[in-house]
């Protein structure tokens, strides 16, 4: 199973630095992590509590990146580097799956088509927790079909034996190496129980023994119980979700796609070989994690794809199957050279239409923002001395990554640094206050959202818009990737060297 897993990693490695661009949830990472563990953990008590174990493991792993590997490969892979060692190990693990429900074929095909998937890749290289909270997953599942297939009566032997076999019983390493998976899947991540349904639909139509559906009670159990002090507290950072709305209609067709084709892939006649079928369990991880979530977000929006990420492997087990049974070699009943060459075309032709999709995955351009083109913007068009407002204040996350790019400017609005405060943005003083600061400046940089977002309305940012828009002028106005960078003057302030008028795209 080697060659799938070498496969994922080299597409990891393929662009992984995206010329150099961080998009925002990278930088909240990336500011998370090199914050000391008394600061982290006094910041997790305000706010980001359910990202909180992936932070502290990304502090013991930077610690070490830090200190070793920085100067040769940059801060940015090693951001993203271990999204790609566990999206490799997801990849194995979805190999090993494959092996164990259909064969060694079906195996080496699922992993392959899983790491092909587009969104796979896209979390691959992405300094957050998906990738991680997927291997998990995918590895907690493998033992669940493990310690099933060890729960499983020998079959009846054709020789007559004198005193039958004992039923034999699953190990207790395996429920408590599939509970610890779990667990932790979960403490990465609330929204990985959404896969403990698919594991009780799993064993349910397998129809195992009374007891096997017990100790996986008890396990699943177990995991809750784990969960719910921080399911518990996270109730009070809800507030940090408002943004969402109804799910991105692209990822809902996504979804849908693969939905549509996993539900395709799994009338291809295909005998399973344990007593959890491939059907069993494939198409309930492929649907259920998703319409659950989707349910969901009917009383509170709270969908997003990357939230069950993992219900890919889904796709790539039934996919995995049907390739296997599809491509089987010339000459096996049913099977032609000319049609088994057909079908091998029809799979590189739609490898062929992936890789437009691949190679934009790997341009900035392919996040919401980029926060190092904001920071190399600001440096521009800045002069020592001027002010800076960030617009909303929660995109003062662009300055996280890099405050070099920041030196010589004030930060009008700002009361306690996100260090001090113990946020991810910092705190800001009073409108008047603001507005006080903002009319004492002769010029003020302004990063703030392109235009077509909505404007938040508490009096912080009504004060800075009121004012940019009763005492000053635009001098400059730069856009980059999910932002702009505007130069705003007092009356004459505006220099002969502003260009007035606004900058393409970076």
């Amino acid at each position: 199973m080697l060659m799938p897993s070498g496969v994922m990693l080299l597409l990891g490695a393929w662009g992984i630095r995206r010329q150099d661009a961080i998009w925002r949830d990278e930088a909240v990472t990336y500011d998370m992590a090199h914050r000391s563990l008394p600061d982290l953990w006094h910041t997790l008590l305000h706010v980001d509590v359910v990202h909180g174990l992936y932070y502290a493991l990304m502090h013991g792993w930077f610690r070490v990146y830090d200190a070793t590997l920085d100067g040769v490969f940059g801060e940015v892979v090693g951001l993203r580097l271990p999204s790609v060692a566990a999206m490799t190990a997801a990849t194995a693990g979805v190999a090993l799956l494959g092996h164990r429900l259909v064969g060694r074929r079906a195996g080496l095909l699922a992993g392959f088509t899983f790491a092909c998937i587009p969104v796979v890749q896209q979390y691959a290289q992405e300094g957050r927790s998906y990738a991680t909270v997927c291997a998990l997953v995918v590895w907690a599942t493998y033992l669940l079909v493990v310690t099933a297939g060890a729960a499983q009566p020998n079959p009846s032997s054709p020789h007559p034996r004198p005193h039958p076999r004992p039923v034999p019983r699953p190990r207790p390493t395996l429920w408590l190496g599939y509970t610890a998976l779990m667990l932790a899947a979960c403490l990465l991540h609330e929204f990985a129980c959404l896969v403990l349904p698919v594991h009780a639909a799993a064993l349910i139509l397998a129809r195992l023994p009374r007891r096997v559906l017990r100790a996986w009670a008890l396990s699943a159990a177990t995991v809750l119980a784990g969960l719910a002090p921080l399911a518990v507290f996270s109730t009070r950072q809800s507030a940090q979700i408002s943004w969402l709305m109804w799910p991105d209609p692209l990822q809902l067709l996504t979804f849908a796609v693969l939905a549509v084709l996993g539900l395709a892939c799994a009338r291809v006649r295909i005998r399973s070989r344990g007593p959890i079928g491939l059907r069993a369990l494939g198409i309930p991880l492929l649907l259920l994690p998703t319409l659950l979530l989707l349910l969901l977000s009917h009383v509170e929006p709270a969908y997003v794809d990357r939230y069950v990420l993992y219900y890919v492997v889904g796709f790539a087990l039934l996919a995995g199957a049907a390739l296997a049974r599809l491509l089987r070699p010339a000459g096996e009943p049913g099977q032609t050279r000319a049609r088994r060459l057909r079908r091998t075309a029809a799979v590189a032709l739609v490898l062929a239409a992936l890789l437009p999709i691949d190679v934009h995955l790997r341009s900035p351009d392919s996040r919401v923002d980029d926060v190092t083109a904001v920071a190399r913007a600001v440096r521009e068009v800045a002069e020592p001395g001027d002010g800076l407002l960030f617009m909303p204040a929660r995109r003062r996350i662009w300055r996280a990554t890099r405050p070099h790019d920041f030196r010589g400017l004030t930060d009008l609005a700002l009361a306690k640094s996100p260090l001090a405060s113990h946020t991810l943005y910092g705190t800001e003083r009073s409108g008047d206050a603001i507005r006080a600061r903002m009319l004492a400046s002769r010029r003020i940089v302004v990063a703030g959202d392109p235009d077509g977002q909505p404007a938040d309305d508490n009096d912080q940012e009504i004060a800075k818009r009121a004012t940019l828009r009763d005492a000053f002028e635009v001098c400059r106005t730069t856009e980059v990737r999910g932002a702009r960078i505007t130069v705003y003057g007092r009356a004459g302030a505006c220099g002969a060297g502003d260009a007035r008028g606004t900058r393409g795209t970076r």
